[in-house]
């Protein structure tokens, strides 16, 4: 590793994460408890950093902080050094519900933030279509969300994140509500993504098998306050495929995040 790349600030730093919701009657839950990670900046290199943990244990919280979409209670969220604030363009997040504009054709979906932006509007057209292409759905461009699957309809949101090209996106169990086949078909487009965009993405899942064949680095959740337990660095598979699942290597992977996810937890 060069000076420069040891030197480099992380991508994103979360230190020390405490939240805690306080209720319309003041009651209190806490969230997310001491949670701390950092993601290097690798330049170039796309990486997918996924989140494990059982349903409602505080992993979307976590998501929330970093898109400043909930203010720490305690600790600090950095990107590229700089403290998160308000949403910003540098962030981008992609929800489990569609979120497309139902009167809007899908390249007017993709094109939103741009025109907010004040970006031209032939380098939206430009811009929108490069990444439509790339999720596959250039051909549909015109069309309304209503005329489109559950698949494609994600297609649109991630497309519409990844064309105001953020360095961090986030994404909180996106392909939840779909059907098993083609929620393996938008797991390859993420991969396919994350080769050829410069930015880190975090990837939210209860799925143990989404999380390997997903992941580059997976932390391990505890139960509700989250907490991490684990750090898993997830070998680098020649080939991620449908066969890779039935594997021995793949297999033996999923049976140690399981055995973490279900052995004792320390008390909270």
């Amino acid at each position: 590793m060069s000076a420069a790349a040891e030197t480099a600030l992380p991508r994103l730093s979360v230190q020390s994460l405490c939240i805690t919701y306080i209720g319309k009657n003041g009651e209190k839950t806490e969230a997310v408890r001491d949670v701390s990670f950092d993601i290097a900046d690798k330049p170039g290199v796309g990486e997918v950093v996924v989140f494990l943990g059982p349903s409602g244990c505080g992993k979307s919280t976590i998501l929330k902080a970093v898109a400043g979409l909930l203010p720490p209670t305690k600790g600090s969220v950095l990107i590229d050094g700089k403290p998160v604030g308000e949403p910003g363009r540098d962030r981008g997040m992609v929800f489990q519900t569609y979120t497309s504009f139902g009167w809007l054709t899908v390249q007017e979906n993709v094109e939103y933030g741009l025109k907010l932006q004040g970006v031209d509007p032939k380098e939206r057209g430009v811009r929108a279509r490069e990444v439509l292409k790339e999720v596959g759905l250039l051909d549909f461009a015109s069309r309304l969300p209503k005329d489109l699957s559950g698949g494609m309809k994600q297609r649109v949101a991630i497309a519409r994140t990844l064309v105001n090209k953020p360095r961090v996106v986030l994404m909180d169990e996106p392909f939840g509500a779909l059907d098993p086949m083609t929620r393996w078909g938008m797991q390859g487009l993420l991969l396919d993504v994350s080769r050829v965009e410069d930015n880190t993405i975090l990837f939210v899942t209860h799925d143990v098998s989404e999380a390997v064949y997903l992941a580059d680095t997976c932390y391990v959740l505890s139960s509700r306050p989250a907490r991490i337990l684990h750090r898993v660095d997830i070998p680098s598979f020649a080939e991620r495929d449908i066969h890779l699942k039935s594997s021995n290597e793949f297999r033996a992977i999923e049976k140690k995040l399981l055995d973490m996810l279900y052995a004792p937890q320390p008390a909270a």
